[in-house]
């Protein structure tokens, strides 16, 4: 029994030895919604590492103290190294927080809202400053043309 006692302690152990979450090198601008969203990620994170506490601390769940912790570090870095940054008041040219329409190649049109890396969400319309797409449009006005590999697209309104 002794073993297989060991043996859980060891899983318990590894379970709760998380890698920090990964910070980038990058400058943390956001928008004023990205920073509303970092500072709901960041209360929760302490809700959770309070709720961890309570339940017993690292005797009773060392995953769980662990995974509030590694999270209350990334969402307190994350919030200390915000850059709240709004568009210049020039809405002609594509600028971090500003919405482009692009039409590409083969005539699909999308609508992006370039972001912080934090709040990106392709799926939601929402791209990172740093993504390879964004930092073609950057920028570039109404009717430019941009070259993406062998690709092109074509902005086709800034909002």
């Amino acid at each position: 029994m002794a073993v297989a006692f060991t043996r859980e302690e060891d899983y318990e152990a590894q379970a709760a030895d998380l890698p920090d979450r990964p910070i980038s090198a990058h400058p943390n601008l956001v928008t004023a919604s990205g920073l509303a969203a970092i500072e709901a990620e960041l209360a929760a994170a302490r809700a959770a590492y309070s709720q961890a506490q309570a339940e017993g601390g690292v005797a009773a769940d060392r995953t769980a103290m662990a995974r509030a912790t590694r999270d209350l570090r990334y969402w307190s870095a994350r919030r200390a190294s915000a850059q709240l940054t709004e568009p210049e008041l020039e809405a002609d040219t594509v600028q971090f927080g500003r919405t482009v329409e692009i039409e590409r190649d083969d005539g699909r049109r999308q609508t992006f809202r370039i972001v912080g890396e934090d709040e990106a969400d392709p799926a939601q319309g929402r791209i990172s400053y740093v993504a390879p797409l964004a930092r073609a449009l950057l920028g570039k006005g109404v009717g430019d043309a941009v070259a993406l590999g062998e690709a092109e697209v074509e902005v086709m309104a800034v909002r």
